[in-house]
This record gives C-alpha cells, structure tokens and sequence, in this order.
C-alpha cells in the first residue's frame, strides 16, 4: 500500500484526491509528495504521526532557534538543501538527522554517504517542513542571517549620522546594516575565530574568519553594501568616519552569547577602499596559566626557575600571531603581584592583569615604549613588562634596567631562540651587557592541535625510529637516554566529532637559559653556530624537535612536524 493509498483509507483524503495529488507533486512540487499534500491544508500536525506510523520513524520535535550551530558542519548546505535532510546531533558517536519526506530514496542514499565518509552509524527522525526549513536557514549561518538583512537594506527606514569633521557629507547607518555586522561579529565568537577581515576586493565584499590560525572565506557579500559596513564597525571602536586616506586603530566591548567581549579594530586604505581587521579578544575566557600553556615539564621548569630570579631579561621570540602575548600574560600571572610592583608597557594592553599596573604606549605622541621605559624606571618597579623590544634604544634600557636589579620580560623577532644573541649584537649592544642580564630565550609557534577523538594508536614505524636517531644524535648521552620512542605512537585520523583531525591549536617551544658557560660563550664568540653548540651540550631541544615529541605523543598531527620553516 502506496502512503497516499493509506492516507486514504485513515481519512485524511479522499481516494479520488490520489491521482491529482501525485501529478501536483511531480509538476509542480519537484516530486515533493509533502509540499503537494500541504498545499490542500494537510498541515503537519495531521501528516507527521501517520508518516511515523506508516514509514516507522520516529518523530523529533527541534527548536530551531536553539539549534546548535555547531552541528551543522557535518553536512554541507548544499547537500542538505538538495537532499532535504539535517544534521540535528551527533551524539554518543551516532549521527542524528532529521528528514522531512522519507519517499526520497536520494535522501537515504544522501545519509548513508555522509555517515560512511564520517564512519560513524546514523538515525533518521521525521521533522515538520516548517522546522527543516527554519534549519535550513540557520543552516546558512551567516550567510543566511546576511542575506535576510542585505535584501532589506532598500526598504528598512534609515537613519543619518552627520561626519564629526564635514557636516556637508552624511553617510547611512541602516538598521539591515547593524544586523549584518552584529551576525558577522556573532558567528566569529561562537565559531571561535581570532579575527575578522572585512575587505573589498574589487567586484565584492569578502569576509573571512581566522580560526585556528587559518583564515576562511566565511561569506561575500555585494559592493553597495561595504561603505555602510566599514562605518558601522568604525562608529563601534569610535575612528573618524572621514579619514580614509591612513590607518586608524580603536577598540570596543560587547556581550554575545552572554559573555564580554573584547574587539581590537584597524583600518587600513587600500586600492578598492579601506579594509577593516578585528581581532576579538575574549575577556570572559580569563588568561591562561603557565601550566595551561602545553609545555613539557623540562621547559615549564625552565620558565618558572626563570621569572624566580630576582633580576636579568627573559626575551620571548617568534613571528607574529605565535602567541608571545599569551606566554608573557600567563608569566605576569605566576608573579606575585603583591609584594612586588610590576609595570608593564603594551601595545596594545590585550587584557587587564590584577596587580600589574598596565600602560599603553601612543607612538603618535612620543609616548614609546623607549620613553614609557624611562619613566618606568622613576616608579619604583620590582618587575618590567615590554610588549616588545624594537628599536637600539629601548634595548639599551631594557639591558641597564636589567642590570640594575630589575626582572625584566619582553619579545624580539628572531627566528630561533638562540638567535637573540646576535639580533642584541646587531642593533648595536655590546656581548658584555648581554652576557650578565641574559636568563631565558623562548622561542615559540603555534601549529594545529589533535583532536582528542582523531587519535589513533598505531605500531612505532621503521622510517620514525630513524627520524628518532638522527634527530637528536648530538645531544649528551645522558640526555639522549631520556628520550625515549615508545612502541606505539599515534597519527590523526579523521573523525566523527573532528572531520578534518585537528581541533584548537598547541604551542611548541624552544627554550636556552644562559648559565656561566653560555656567558663565556656570548662574551667569546656570540655567533649562532657557537651558541647552538653550548645550548645543544645543556640538553635544549629545537622547536622541531618539541613537535615531534609531541606528535609522538598525539598532541598535534606529524604533518604539522615536517611543515615547520624553522629546525
């Protein structure tokens, strides 16, 4: 018995209604039984339980406005739209989707493809076409959300706001507009982005989010929209509305999904317009700790031994985004801020410390961090923060605050950590100073972190062992002991929970404290090749080296090992 014929015999139609009911499907429903039957008033609340009853699934009742956005990324929108399902969960390893027409033989074949690329069993339930589409839209996401307020733009009510400089120009700020740049900002804290890039590029408006250190395409939107949302985002952080010609820096605070938020803005003129960066800075999520910081025992010792010291320099290095601000804030943490005056200059202040007495530099004004150092120095500190040593000058007063019974922390762009010598030497300070305040070089970087679900324990390969070997050969054979290659190792797979293998992101470091021998070394001869020799006889471990320790154990992917520019 056909559904149709069965919905007949419990009354819900009539036997005469069957023939056309099948033909409005087909001709004007694409084949969509359910839009053809709703389309004669057989609304959902009738339909649903006899479809249970006569295809035997379940019905799922779903919220679609406190629907996890999260789930969504195991299915494709276009899939979902083309095949009609939804992911509503994927709980205890079993993808959970909802359906709307189970007629649909593609739909099935649709389902049983995405829960054999994820290799993980499925359940199929029966939801209201109301609540699919609802879904469907949020499925969108941003580009959904987007969508809505971009075609609303014409016909919403607009308001003026006159430019602070020239009362002659005027620029809109329409309500589709702030709905726009409120989803954007939204959907980069939920999604759990570092940065939005708003960017004209040409013929369209791209929007991309960082996430985990890489940048994504998010959403593209149309050209007549992006003056207004530059504007938006620029009377947020409180920049001019009338300069475009050079770049302006502010910042704002907002609450979403409950929680403060902090949002660091920077325009930039380009070619096709000015580009607008935020970097989001979440307060609420606290500064993490030194333990928090995935440093292996032997390093963490290391720093800690180091920020004890009642004086000398620690130098932090690494690119940009390696996360030397996030190591510097969880070492002002570790202090004891209330018997010691600590004093910080940075740029900018990313988040308030209790206890540490913060200031940001304003180079516009003479206000940088060589002259915020010397006044420092007038304030009775116990210990000095410099957001980051640039210039001859600023590290000739960071080396005298240092000798002159200061603990002092600060960050230099050096590729290594044993490269900090030579970059001190080349901007011109003398090996003598650096030799006596010199305690701890870090290095650090940021690689992609193993998704605890993506772990997959297999035997220790041949071609590791020999890794292994050459690796570390020139370390002192006492060392050398202690590193150990067990004999199962673990590689990252894809999984059910983590598609792609990888989740958040980890730090490897590479740390060189200067001890007596060092200093004779930096007093010497304070080459690289030099100092890598004595480094290398104390036991320091290069940042490759600390991957593959850690790729070993399952903490990042080996991929992320050999992509390293630096070992």
């Amino acid at each position: 018995m056909a559904f149709l014929d069965y919905l007949a015999t419990e009354g819900a139609i009539t036997e005469a209604q069957i023939v056309s009911l099948r033909r409005a499907a087909e001709e004007k429903h694409h084949g969509r039984l359910d839009l053809a039957l709703a389309a004669i008033g057989i609304t959902d609340d009738v339909l649903l339980p006899m479809k249970s009853t006569y295809f035997n699934i379940p019905i799922r009742s779903v919220d679609p406005k406190s629907f996890p956005f999260d789930v969504l990324k195991y299915v494709s929108a276009d899939a979902a739209s083309l095949y009609q399902f939804v992911p509503l969960s994927l709980s205890e390893g079993i993808l959970e989707v909802g359906i709307v027409d189970p007629e649909n033989t593609k739909t099935f074949d649709a389902i049983q493809f995405t829960a054999s690329k994820l290799n993980v069993p499925f359940k199929v339930f029966l939801i209201a076409r109301p609540t699919f589409e609802a879904i469907l839209g949020n499925y969108a996401g941003v580009s959904g959300e987007v969508a809505k307020a971009t075609e609303a733009i014409e016909i919403s009510a607009a308001k003026e706001i006159s430019l602070p400089a020239k009362g002659e120009e005027k620029i809109v700020e329409e309500a589709p507009i702030i709905k726009i740049v409120d989803v954007i900002i939204n959907n980069a804290v939920e999604g759990g982005a570092s940065d939005i890039h708003i960017e004209n590029i040409g013929d369209k408006v791209k929007v991309r989010y960082r996430v985990d250190g890489v940048l994504h395409t998010t959403l593209t939107l149309p050209l007549n929209v992006f003056a207004s949302i530059v504007a938006r985002v620029k009377i947020l952080a409180k920049l001019r509305l009338d300069e475009k010609r050079k770049p302006q820096d502010g910042s704002f605070s907002a609450r979403v999904a409950g929680r403060k938020v902090d949002f660091r803005v920077s325009s930039f003129p380009s070619v096709y317009g000015e580009k607008v960066v935020l970097r989001i800075l979440d307060v609420e999520r606290g500064i993490r700790s030194l333990t928090d910081l995935g440093m292996t025992e032997k390093n963490l010792t290391l720093i800690k031994e180091a920020i004890d010291k009642p004086y000398g320099l620690i130098l932090l290095t690494g690119p940009t985004g390696s996360g030397k601000t996030t190591t510097l804030y969880a070492m002002l943490k570790e202090l004891d801020r209330e018997t010691n005056n600590v004093v910080s200059l940075e740029d900018p202040v990313e988040y308030s410390i209790p206890g540490v007495n913060q200031s940001q530099v304003m180079p516009e004004i003479g206000y940088t961090f060589a002259a915020g150092l010397r006044s420092i120095l007038r304030q009775d500190p116990d210990i000095i923060m410099v957001g980051e040593i640039r210039d001859k000058e600023t590290a000739t007063l960071a080396i005298q605050a240092a000798l002159t019974g200061h603990l002092v922390f600060s960050t230099l762009h050096t590729n290594t950590s044993l490269g900090v010598v030579p970059r001190l030497v080349d901007m011109g300070i003398d090996p003598y100073l650096i030799a006596p305040t010199l305690i701890l070089t870090v290095a650090q970087r940021l690689v992609q972190a193993t998704c605890p679900e993506s772990k997959k324990a297999i035997p220790t390969p041949k071609s590791l062992v020999e890794t292994f070997e050459s690796q570390f050969a020139d370390l002192p054979p006492a060392v050398r002991k202690e590193i150990k290659l067990p004999e199962t190792v673990y590689e990252t797979v894809s999984s059910a929970g983590c598609p792609e293998g990888t989740k958040g992101r980890s730090a490897i470091y590479e740390m060189f404290k200067v001890d007596k021998t060092m200093a004779d070394v930096i007093l010497k001869n304070p080459v690289e090749s030099e100092i890598y020799k004595a480094a290398r006889a104390q036991g320091m471990l290069t940042l490759k080296e600390d991957a593959l320790l850690k790729a070993v154990n399952g903490q990042i992917p080996m991929a992320e090992v050999y992509g390293l520019e630096v070992f």
